[in-house]
């Protein structure tokens, strides 16, 4: 192995090590009771909203793939394609360094559909791109719609100055789609040729790709109280930050690094509350769906044993 190899690992290890020592230092003089009674606090009808908005979330991650299949002008059953992307991401999310693990699952179950490592590939860059954009659209948006928002964790950073990143990022948004509409060449990437997607694919990444983050915002949103709740908006914003700082740390789940900063984010809400909605996050974002990927692909796995079984004996029987 590489030292390369090592970097991420590293890199995410050192994330969530100093991340639970932010979280520890943040939560001194909460106990786990106290959690508990926060938990216990949120009422069934909040859990039925959060597992919804977290399908609605899991079922727009089966759009990235379908983006991608359609841009590569592949056509996959579309259950196959939901059950990928469900496992893809329900391992990559708890995993950490989700473009590598979620590569290598995907390769292992669209190469039985008979697609190329190349066209793996492309749909491995365009969902990671939508991805992408999504934060970038979400971000410039809720910095011009929100700017109050980054004075909770950069109190002296200027309101013009917020607006104006805010505006810069959605002009990258809107770079994009022009560069979309004027239909630019393919160009190559270490070997592998990208094609510019075209408009209609564009506009399908840059609706899919907010409505799951939103969606997935929204599973905190309900599961929080009303008392001293700063508003959806806030909390998405707070949770775009959060959730993209974790994707970049690497640490698998996001794990501290979530709890950090949506306690600085939320300032104004009970530290306990906001944990107990964390962990309702974290159940049913990212350990119900682990779990029942972890079926998923035992029986994705043992259905190819079986046929490579079966095939060879078929072929005698001829």
């Amino acid at each position: 192995m590489k030292w390369k190899d090592w970097i991420w690992p590293i890199v995410g290890i050192a994330a969530v090590a100093f991340s639970v020592w932010l979280l520890i230092d943040e939560l001194r003089g909460i106990s786990l009771d106290d959690v508990g009674e926060g938990l216990a606090a949120i009422s069934w009808h909040q859990w039925v909203l959060s597992s919804l908005a977290a399908c609605a979330a899991y079922a727009a991650l089966a759009g990235y793939d379908r983006i991608a299949l359609r841009h590569i002008g592949k056509h996959v059953n579309w259950l196959f394609v939901t059950l990928c992307s469900f496992s893809t991401y329900a391992l990559a999310h708890n995993i950490g360094g989700s473009v590598i693990s979620g590569a290598v699952i995907r390769y292992r179950a669209y190469s039985t559909r008979g697609l190329t490592p190349q066209e793996v590939a492309v749909l491995v860059a365009i969902c990671s791109l939508t991805f992408a954009l999504a934060t970038i659209l979400l971000t410039g948006a809720l910095l011009v719609l929100k700017p109050s928002v980054v004075a909770r964790v950069a109190p002296d950073l200027p309101v013009w100055a917020v607006i104006g990143l805010g505006a810069a990022l959605l002009l990258i948004i809107a770079g994009y789609v022009f560069g979309s509409w004027l239909q630019l060449k393919p160009f190559r990437i270490a070997g592998f040729e990208f094609s510019y997607p075209r408009l209609p694919i564009v506009l399908r990444q840059l609706t899919i790709g907010p409505f799951e983050i939103l969606a997935a915002a929204t599973i905190i949103y309900f599961a929080l109280p009303a008392a001293g709740n700063p508003g959806f908006l806030t909390v998405a914003a707070v949770f775009v930050a959060s959730f993209t700082v974790a994707q970049l740390s690497h640490a698998p789940g996001g794990l501290g690094v979530l709890e950090v900063v949506f306690i600085k984010g939320l300032p104004e809400m009970d530290e306990v509350n906001v944990l107990a909605a964390l962990l309702v996050f974290r159940l049913l974002y990212l350990l119900i769906p682990l779990f029942i990927s972890v079926i998923v692909v035992v029986v994705f796995e043992r259905s190819q044993l079986t046929s490579r079984w079966v095939r060879p004996l078929t072929t005698r029987g001829k």
